[in-house]
């Protein structure tokens, strides 16, 4: 796997072994982040499901101030933190070794806001209305939440969100969210 742009382009990263994980495509990210172009400029990112981190890496190579990534697995997460000294970008990444509840209570509690949230779950979890709501308190008012999912099954979320684009790319779907705000927030 590779960084495709930004200051890190071309340097290579390692993806954990086995079936646990499904690193995102060159392809899929290239075209996730021509959509996203200068929203992750100076964003806070956060990475649920982050397997490899390749979203998260990638938007700090472009320019992102930093990222959280959270990943339950632990060889996910040792890949992680080879991948961010590798890439040279363990300053500006906080990796969590825990559930998505977990992190988002965590950051909640610390105020923590986000501008660009990637959603990477297992195809296998449809229902995502749980994490969806879950992460309204730790998003910033302008924030872009990116769910990947598989093409053929679009996952159910909760209301207060605001699909503004879909793409497919083979079996992979990518969705585009806005969190909707009521004139009473």
């Amino acid at each position: 796997m590779r960084i495709i742009a930004g200051m890190a382009r071309g340097r290579t990263f390692d993806a954990p072994q086995g079936q646990d994980t499904r690193p995102t495509l060159d392809r899929v990210r290239e075209n996730v982040f021509n959509i996203l172009q200068m929203k992750v400029r100076q964003a806070k990112v956060l990475d649920l499901f982050s397997g490899s981190g390749a979203m998260a890496f990638e938007a700090l190579s472009r320019g992102a101030e930093e990222a959280v990534l959270v990943d339950h697995d632990r060889a996910a997460n040792a890949v992680q933190k080879r991948n961010a000294a590798k890439l040279q970008m363990a300053e500006r990444c906080r990796i969590l070794q825990c559930d998505w509840q977990q992190a988002v209570r965590m950051l909640q509690q610390e105020g923590v806001r986000f501008d660009v949230v990637f959603l990477d779950p297992p195809y296998a979890m449809h229902d995502m209305s749980g994490v969806m709501a879950a992460l309204r308190p730790v998003l910033a008012e302008e924030a872009v939440v990116l769910l990947e999912h598989e093409a053929k099954t679009f996952p159910s979320t909760c209301d207060g969100f605001d699909l503004f684009d879909s793409r497919r790319y083979g079996i992979a779907g990518v969705s585009f969210f806005r969190q909707v705000h009521t004139e009473e927030e």
